[in-house]
């Protein structure tokens, strides 16, 4: 099985989706009141998030540096 079959929904959100989710996550968090269970279950969800928006960032990073590789060559 490859990483993009593997790749679930939210694989599929776009940084500005997966920050939004995550600024609510953290909202949530910071407002207290949750169960112990459900705060576990949101940080699990803010950690997945973080992932992802990274992975955006790494990407942008990435094709930014080869544009000015192209640029300089």
């Amino acid at each position: 099985m490859t990483e993009q079959t593997k790749a679930g929904p939210d694989e599929r959100l776009s940084y500005e989706q997966a920050r939004a989710e995550l600024a609510s996550v953290v909202e949530r968090l910071e407002a207290g009141g949750t169960s112990l269970e459900e705060s576990l279950a949101l940080w699990e969800r803010g950690e997945a998030l973080a992932v992802i928006c990274q992975r955006w960032l790494d990407g942008a990073r990435a094709r930014i540096e080869a544009a000015r590789e192209s640029q300089t060559s």
